[in-house]
């Protein structure tokens, strides 16, 4: 066995699991200890403030300098309490993480040293706006940037150093981040929606989009993850030969959590709750040594925060237990990848969840106008939405091992499913009658009693209904859930918009609003038929149903993110104020660009896994072997050398066929990026990634695959997949 491998295995196997300190006394005692609360406030700052403040943020007003200043003095007293000495704007750039810059809590007056932390460094700050990703807003020589404060996500502590949620924009106002659009979408999203709840409630004065993420991951031993170059630099193995045992048996789903991981769980949940995270839920899922988190929901602005929060703090913990997690979509072929499923649902302020069937049937038509306008909107901006979520990343997972596939479509279930046929099929005259208090029952026939659990799972959905909510499936693991959140948000608030505007119309020429309700819904049912299916996503059959039904079928990535500049997209978004041409534009760029850098990285780090990894193994196997066939020779007869020397001139002569096979296909595949890397604009080289330099990987990789299981164990470098998946 190599040096390199002998050794990480050795050291993995002798990491035990790390001792984990955890509080006395319960849960509620210790949550949300680093974040500066709402109840923690009024210890720091005076309650006229403070009623200002909340008054603004709860209703989406800018918060004045003024109150900034004094939100300000609070805030660093908190924080410099609890241990801090430093403070930073931290915030979501196009780079599909968190970023941060820290400064101390001090300033240089006269010569002297003085405390400091004012409110116009809580408002605002300018980070470096050239240096990340804006798709041609921004250049080099136009670095100005702004961050500014999110009062509405509150400010938490990172060891020494408070973090204050931050919005990231150019200098000419245009959104560099996701938090911005996100922002933006739940603020259309609340008022679109409050207008369609005034025709059953007017009490309703807010609506919030609520969002619970489950959080997919691998974990691998820390030893071996470095001893594999292609782990370390791209997240996922670009080659290793399947287990002989995987995931087959699916022994590994909710079975008992291995010692050493729990461990790592225990304390990823501490530092998470402390965070103010709710974390409620963990488990192993489907694949070895891959493992899933999952809080309860919140406000989507906040849930957003605390996921890209969890990832950092699971990155931190994992390295404290000789871990690394593996938050790639597809770090191992042939297992499941890991995805992000985002459950999406809307609630008003007086705690009606608008995706949740109601007790009676006046308020089942509530609930049926919602989810037909989602129906509606999924259906109109379906690429759009499958842009959101699609990456170099992603592309791996998408449509396989139980990944929803390439293609968005809706899985309602049999009963809702079964309702809707029926509405589809009803007459005004018969569903509708108006009681003495002029409210509106349907039928039994026409909408029956809905229970909560009224949906079966569908795997293959990528965005299914379940019960109460929806569930975009589709989502990659490391991906920034904001991108799939606010592109939702947007298209339902827009539909939201054009479902009043039309019922609006009619009613004003003298229509009752019940029978206009009943017609308007009855008409999007039907309109809405192509987006609806139940049925198996992964065959064959519904790639054709879904092509003849009209809906995207596109599975080349470069050419998916084409959705975000389509009329209808910058129609939706700029109606809705959720984003502007230029910005919509420079975030095709922007996913462009990161897709040719990422499969330049791949394409590289291929190139050296081969040439001085793969081939040279294989080359000493092939010379032991050749060594082993003359001295046959030099002891045996001619007949016995024969005999003898078969198997190993056959194993010879593979070797010599695959090592060729991969000098000639990294020499076509270098030529094939060099080809890509010469064309004008970011989408074009995206495409010729995508359609020269991917396949040529793959072929590579089938190649470097089957030289694993020839070449003898003791040679082969690279720790294997029974290794990075089963010791743990």
């Amino acid at each position: 066995m190599s040096n390199i491998r002998f050794e990480a295995l050795k050291t993995a196997f002798e990491h035990k699991p790390t001792a984990v300190e955890m509080p006395e006394g319960k849960v509620k005692d210790y949550f949300a200890q680093d974040v500066f609360t709402r109840e923690k406030m009024k210890e720091y700052i005076a309650q006229e403030v403070l009623d200002q403040l909340f008054d603004d943020v709860d209703n989406g007003r800018t918060i004045h300098r003024d109150i900034a200043n004094v939100v300000a003095i609070g805030i660093r007293k908190w924080a410099m309490d609890h241990g801090a000495t430093h403070f930073t704007h931290w915030f979501q750039p196009l780079t599909g993480g968190t970023a941060e810059k820290h400064d101390a809590f001090f300033t240089l007056k006269n010569g002297a040293l003085m405390e400091e932390f004012s409110g116009d460094s809580l408002y605002q700050q300018e980070p470096d706006a050239s240096s990340f990703p804006s798709g041609g807003i921004r250049n080099t020589f136009e670095a100005r940037g702004y961050s500014a404060w999110d009062p509405s996500s509150p400010v938490f502590l990172i060891g020494d150093t408070l973090c204050i949620p931050t919005v990231f924009v150019a200098y000419t106002g245009e959104a560099l981040d996701y938090k911005t659009p996100l922002i933006r979408s739940t603020a259309a999203l609340c008022h679109a929606a409050r207008e369609v709840c005034a025709y059953f409630d007017k009490q309703v004065k807010h609506v919030h989009a609520n969002l619970g993420w489950e959080q997919e991951y691998f974990l691998v031993d820390e030893s071996l993850y470095t001893a594999r170059p292609d782990l370390l630099l791209t997240g996922r193995t670009l080659m290793g030969h399947n287990s002989a045992k995987s995931q087959q048996l699916e022994d590994h789903y909710f079975g008992a959590i291995p010692a050493r991981v729990l461990a790592f769980m225990r304390e990823l949940e501490y530092e998470a709750l402390k965070a103010g995270i709710p974390v409620k839920t963990r488990h192993n899922e489907v694949a070895p040594n891959q493992f899933e988190m999952a809080p309860i929901f919140e406000d989507v602005n906040l849930a957003n925060d605390h996921n890209l929060l969890v990832m950092s703090i699971m990155e931190r913990v994992a390295e404290k237990h000789h871990f690394r997690v593996l938050l790639h979509e597809k770090p191992y072929a042939g297992v499941n990848g890991s995805g992000k499923h985002c459950n999406w649902s809307m609630s008003t302020n007086t705690g009606v969840n608008l995706l949740a069937p109601g007790k009676n049937p006046y308020q089942n038509l509530q609930f049926i106008t919602f989810l037909v306008n989602v129906l509606m909107a999924v259906q109109r901006h379906n690429g759009l939405l499958k842009a959101s979520i699609v990456s170099a990343t992603n592309e791996h997972r998408l449509g396989a091992n139980e990944a929803p596939p390439a293609i968005i479509s809706v899985f309602l279930g049999k009963q809702i499913s079964a309702v809707l046929d029926k509405l589809e099929q009803a007459k005004a005259e018969e569903a509708i009658i108006i009681n003495a208090k002029k409210e509106m029952k349907l039928g039994v026939a026409n909408i029956p009693e809905i229970l909560l659990d009224n949906t079966d799972r569908n795997r293959t959905s990528p965005f299914a209904f379940t019960g109460n909510r929806f569930e975009f499936r589709a989502v990659g693991s490391s991906a920034n859930c904001g991108a799939a959140m606010l592109a939702l948000n947007a298209a339902v608030a827009e539909q939201l918009m054009l479902f009043k505007n039309e019922v609006d119309a009619r009613i004003e020429k003298g229509e009752a609003k019940e029978r206009v309700l009943f017609d308007v819904i009855k008409k999007y049912i039907m309109a809405c038929k192509a987006i609806r299916f139940d049925g198996n996503g992964y065959s064959d059959e519904w790639k054709d149903e879904a092509a003849k039904r009209g809906l995207d079928c596109e599975t080349s990535v470069p050419k998916i993110i084409d959705n975000y500049v389509l009329p209808s997209s910058i129609q939706m978004f700029e109606k809705t104020g959720v984003l502007s041409a230029a910005e919509l534009h420079s975030r095709s760029e922007v996913k462009w660009e990161t897709y040719v850098k990422k499969l330049q990285i791949e394409s590289r780090v291929m190139g050296d896994l081969v040439v001085n990894h793969v081939l040279p193994a294989a080359k000493r196997y092939q010379t032991m072997l050749l060594q082993n066939v003359l001295a046959v020779k030099q002891v045996f007869s001619a007949d016995e050398t024969a005999s003898l020397n078969a198997m190993d001139y056959s194993i010879i002569k593979q070797i010599e066929e695959h090592s060729g096979a991969i000098l000639e296909g990294v020499e076509h595949m270098t030529d094939a990026r060099h080809k890509a890397n010469r064309q004008v604009d970011e989408r074009s080289k995206a495409i010729a990634y995508h359609d020269n330099v991917l396949p040529l990987m793959a072929e590579i990789r089938a190649h470097a695959d089957a030289l694993e299981l020839i070449v003898d164990d003791e040679m082969w470098t690279l720790p294997k997949y029974r290794e990075l998946m089963f010791i743990h």
